[in-house]
């Protein structure tokens, strides 16, 4: 195959840090390249530069092998060099664009209208529009015909398998179908290079099979080469030709997915032991809980349906269940932002008992100062240091050398090492790994000191060695803070290593609650298909 790209010697530095050094590969046209490594190895930041969204490299080149047209801004792969441009009918000539050259901005610019990005977490969709209407959208971006883009928007959503779903609104999508909008979209631009940035990590597992499906068909359908990022073995596996493993901004090994996976398990330790504590009083009795709601489509919908349980101090309890069993509702009727229909939630503060269902600050105002809840879909102020995303958690004003030092402490507990910590604190979001933006986020609940930590879906976005660091966070955070969890997850195996009970959620209703792994050996076969496996 003829060569795509050829990456040389890159080297890229962040005020003085190298995040990438002397990286060096080719990628031919048509293949897919997986990058896998842990957060922080420089995944993103080198598919940043290859599409050309980052700042220009501190060194080394990006070479793309191309054609371009000498009669309009039409560019293809090189292998179509000398024949008829299909836009206008010109000759395609062979070049090799150094791609960061500031003489070749033009030609860059022409590259990346012929290239596309799947950026992780971020669906990038006409929220109130039809799922059509945001196909119909990337084809009005590139000039297409508007008498032919009803007709081409319906052929890219049945190559992405979503026609039963055009005519909805495209905030109403489950996650993996909005993210198969989005390659739709992408589509849409006839790429002959598609570039995935975690494409499936906040997925269950079931769901981003389906989507990995899509990505390799669409490599094949289009002939049309892919980068895929990820920290997920399963994701290179499943999806990749070749393999790069990224370390601290090296490359480790370069060889067939397999060989690569092989190496970057190698350094997972999971050899620290834990004691399970003796559990306090009850910090938390549901009784009764309901929660209805109208929907168009449905009727009346009972998100959660008569629902009882307690959980004791310094207790770490899962709230399992498949997409839709209502398990994201119940946990934010437990932290304060969604109000039951009826039923009582009372949590413990001090030695009163407070009901969360009734309004006021004696009653559900003052319960939330005393929980942390850590969203899915989380935030960082973009502007702000590490630093100061923390301490603006509080509150409060601290002097700068007692911020630091308790902001190097919850780091700690959200699976930093010291030394990491301390050098993080004076950077901003976009400087770091989406893991270690995570991490970050579950700092910012921590440091708030809450009596109850609530994680949704805490591990959807990180690699098998972070998941480790954050389990031992979580239970450093129990030992030293006398914290309590309650996670909401589908990622099975962390689930089984980290609860000590586990409720599994059905249709709204709690169907069974109990130790963890006795709970487990219930599930159906649809729930062990869909939850019973690692996150992918």
């Amino acid at each position: 195959m003829s060569p795509l790209i050829t990456v040389d010697n890159l080297c890229m530095d962040f005020d003085g840090k190298k995040v990438l050094k002397n990286i060096s590969f080719e990628i031919a046209e048509g293949e897919i390249l997986g990058i896998i490594g842990r957060s922080g190895a420089g995944k993103t930041v080198l598919m940043h530069l290859m599409r050309g969204i980052e700042q220009p490299p501190t060194s080394g080149k990006i070479i793309y092998h191309i054609s371009a047209c000498d009669s309009c801004d039409y560019t293809d792969v090189q292998s179509a060099a000398d024949k008829p441009c299909p836009e206008c009918g010109g000759k395609l000539k062979s070049l090799d664009v150094d791609f960061w050259n500031e003489k070749n901005e033009d030609i860059k610019r022409r590259i990346m209208r012929r290239s596309a990005i799947m950026f992780q977490r971020t669906f990038a969709l006409y929220g109130n529009d039809r799922v059509i209407e945001n196909v119909i959208h990337a084809l009005d971006d590139i000039n297409y015909p508007v008498e032919k883009a009803v007709n081409r928007a319906a052929d890219l959503l049945d190559q992405v398998r979503l026609s039963h779903r055009m005519m909805h609104i495209a905030r109403d999508l489950s996650g993996g179908e909005k993210q198969r909008v989005v390659l739709a979209r992408q589509l849409a631009k006839n790429p002959f290079l598609l570039y995935a940035d975690e494409p499936t990590g906040t997925l269950d597992p079931e769901t981003a099979h389906l989507v990995h499906k899509m990505l390799i068909d669409a490599a094949k359908n289009n002939n049309m080469g892919m980068v895929v990022t990820s920290h997920f073995s399963q994701v290179i596996e499943e999806v990749a030709d070749r393999a790069i493993l990224l370390q601290d901004g090296e490359v480790i090994k370069l060889g067939s997915p397999s060989d690569v996976i092989k190496r970057f398990m190698e350094d997972m330790d999971d050899t620290e032991q834990f004691e399970i504590p003796e559990f306090g009083d009850r910090i938390l009795t549901a009784r009764d809980v309901y929660k209805r709601y109208i929907s168009v489509d449905r009727g009346v919908v009972r998100a959660v349906n008569g629902v009882s349980f307690t959980v004791s101090s310094g207790e770490i309890f899962g709230i399992i269940g498949k997409s839709g069993a209502g398990k994201t509702t119940l946990s934010r009727i437990i932290a304060g932002i969604i109000e039951p229909t009826s039923g009582e939630m009372l949590i413990r503060i001090g030695e009163d008992c407070v009901d969360m269902t009734k309004p006021g600050i004696e009653y559900r105002g003052r319960a939330k100062s005393y929980i942390g809840l850590l969203h899915q879909e989380y935030d960082l102020f973009p502007h702000r240091t590490i630093l100061d995303n923390l301490t603006d958690a509080i509150g409060l004003e601290f002097p700068k050398e007692l911020a630091m030092r308790k902001a190097i402490i919850t780091l700690k507990m959200a699976g930093f090492t010291e030394n990491k910590s301390k050098d993080i604190l004076d950077r901003y979001p976009s400087q770091l790994s989406e893991g270690e933006r995570h991490r970050v986020a579950l700092a910012q609940v921590l440091i708030r000191e809450p009596r109850m930590v609530i994680l949704d879906e805490p591990t959807g976005t990180m690699d098998p060695l972070t998941k480790i660091d954050v389990k031992h966070s979580i239970l450093h955070a129990r030992d030293e803070m006398d914290e309590t969890f309650i996670v909401v997850s589908h990622d099975m195996e962390f689930v089984r290593e980290i609860c000590d009970r586990i409720a599994l959620m059905r249709g709204g209703k709690i169907i069974e609650i109990g130790k963890t792994a006795e709970v487990l050996a219930i599930l159906t076969q649809d729930e062990r298909e869909v939850m019973g496996k690692p996150a992918p």
